[in-house]
């Protein structure tokens, strides 16, 4: 039972996994062991032997740099500064966007002990300094420590003569007042644009 134990316990303290979820994850295996674990075993090889972070932007990729940093199709002028890989991968999956990125692998947190040393900031700054980057999209999340890492960002920037942004936030598609809490339905209204007529 210690190895069962011990495996519920490991995959317990992956992201959004609890215990229930862990020993549902378990169980599972086991019923497919002949299966599922010589595949799993396999994928983390490959994993741990092909794929590597970007030396540039921070991104996961069979080689550094990645391809969004080589292609030449994208837009070198223009970097977004997310938080995560999986915020990188969701703005992808939208299409919205054909620039390069940066991954920080985290935000700015003073109860977690994580500051500026701890971040992959070092390198956007000497980005900005060494590349011909006109515009900073700031894409972290709209916590309180995805706005304090925003607003360092941007501090920062101010010297280097960048145009510095930050998404919009607010209601998003499809949301109904009444549904939104409170500091959503404050930074919509603080966040406000003129709307184009079509006459």
């Amino acid at each position: 039972m210690s190895v069962l134990g011990d495996l519920i316990d490991f995959f317990s303290k992956l992201p959004n996994l609890g215990p229930r979820s862990a020993r549902r994850i378990v169980l599972h295996l086991l019923k497919n062991k002949e299966k599922l674990i010589p595949y799993i075993t396999s994928s983390l090889d490959n994993l741990k032997s092909s794929l590597t972070f970007c030396q540039k932007c921070g991104n996961v990729d069979t080689s550094s740099p990645c391809g969004i940093c080589t292609s030449e199709k994208r837009k070198a002028e223009k970097v977004c500064v997310v938080e995560d890989v999986g915020d990188l991968w969701a703005i992808e999956k939208s299409k919205a966007y054909n620039g390069h990125y940066h991954v920080l692998g985290g935000v700015l947190s003073a109860i977690d002990g994580i500051g500026p040393d701890e971040l992959n900031l070092s390198s956007l700054f000497k980005r900005m300094k060494n590349n011909d980057i006109k515009e900073v999209i700031l894409a972290t999340n709209a916590t309180v420590e995805g706005q304090i890492t925003a607003q360092f960002i941007a501090d920062s920037c101010e010297k280097n003569n960048i145009l510095v942004t930050r998404l919009a936030q607010g209601i998003p598609i499809g949301g109904e007042l009444d549904n939104l809490d409170y500091n959503t339905l404050s930074t919509a209204f603080s966040s406000r644009s003129e709307m184009k007529t079509n006459l």
